[in-house]
């Protein structure tokens, strides 16, 4: 029996940032695919020339000028065949974190506008994107409690008290903010710089920063990253 088939595969991005002790995702407003307009992941078709992770990163270059630091594959979407009304359409998502405080966003293409858009202030969005969203902040939560990939959403330069946070806003927790200090200095990966926070309010603080070579060198040894909870 002939197997014909008609299914186009599509990449979506999402790309989260942090700012002002909130967590945001980047979401474009659609020029074209409808008489109205629409809000929704950047994305779209792969090339038949191009890899699924070229693909992602050519969209959100074209529809919202990003470039990503961290990126990684999420999930593929395509068991609700009719995702897509326009025809039957396989995504496979990406999430991906970026230091949002100095990004420049511009929309182009066939984006209308880019924005961040704040986790808890996500409207109803085109396609099953909502879904994809809520898999994507469910894998961030998890990950962020044996990968210490919290850092690639912060300044090069931060002070402790931004990565924790972070923790706490990410992860819906208060933490006992001294023992979480305890430990993650413990691991050896974080640097004291000589320099201070600019913000004029109490006692100068030292800003921290990743030491990406260090982390490295503990993973060879057999390093596990591991923040608990209670």
């Amino acid at each position: 029996m002939e197997n014909l088939q008609n299914i186009r595969v599509a990449v979506d991005a999402i790309v989260f940032g942090y700012k002002n002790n909130n967590l945001y995702v980047l979401l474009i407003e659609q020029k074209f695919g409808s008489a109205d307009k629409y809000w929704a992941l950047p994305g779209g078709l792969v090339k038949e020339d191009e890899s699924l992770s070229n693909a992602v990163i050519r969209e959100l270059h074209e529809e919202t000028n990003v470039q990503l630091t961290f990126m990684e594959q999420l999930y593929t979407f395509g068991d609700d065949i009719h995702r897509d009304s326009r025809n039957r359409v396989i995504s496979v998502a990406y999430y991906a974190l970026v230091e949002a405080s100095n990004l420049e966003i511009k929309a182009d293409t066939d984006a209308e506008r880019v924005q961040w858009c704040k986790i808890d202030e996500i409207p109803s969005l085109a396609f099953d994107h909502n879904l994809i969203i809520e898999k994507a902040i469910a894998r961030l939560k998890a990950k962020l409690t044996y990968e210490p990939i919290g850092f690639d959403l912060l300044p090069e330069e931060f002070l402790f008290s931004d990565l924790e946070n972070l923790y706490c806003t990410i992860l819906e927790k208060e933490i006992d903010r001294r023992n979480f200090r305890k430990k993650i200095l413990s691991y050896g990966f974080l640097d004291q710089t000589d320099h201070f926070s600019p913000i004029k309010n109490g006692r100068p603080a030292k800003l921290f920063r990743f030491n990406q070579l260090k982390y490295s060198d503990l993973i060879n040894k057999g390093f596990h990253f591991e923040i608990k909870f209670a």
